[in-house]
């Protein structure tokens, strides 16, 4: 019997809180190895957050996380240092658990 309320899942939310995850470690490393991992990482989940508020609906998402994965994209670094870079990070981090939490794609029969 099916349900009368659509179910959701949440696709966006693993990939949210490992990017939070690397975001609020990420002031640990700031250059180095370690800086350049963080970015490829942060830089890959953006756009995997990205991808999974397009199939969403959820546009705007998408937009906030193309502009993410271009700040924190590994290639060609901006170079951001200091505490505005640390704030920023943070922000970053509470914007990938927002987004986990709040992009929904209802559920489909397999």
């Amino acid at each position: 019997m099916a349900s009368p309320t659509p179910q959701t899942q949440r696709n966006a939310l693993a990939p949210g809180l490992l990017a939070a995850i690397a975001l609020f470690v990420s002031p640990l490393f700031t250059e180095g190895l370690g800086a350049t991992i963080i970015l490829f990482l942060v830089a890959i989940l953006a756009l995997v957050v990205a991808w999974f508020a397009w199939q969403a609906r959820q546009w705007w998402w998408t937009v906030v996380f193309v502009a993410i994965a271009v700040i924190w994209n590994p290639v060609y670094p901006f170079g951001f240092a200091g505490w505005v870079w640390i704030g920023a990070q943070f922000v970053a981090a509470l914007v990938f658990i927002a987004a986990g939490i709040l992009i929904r794609n209802e559920r489909t029969a397999a």
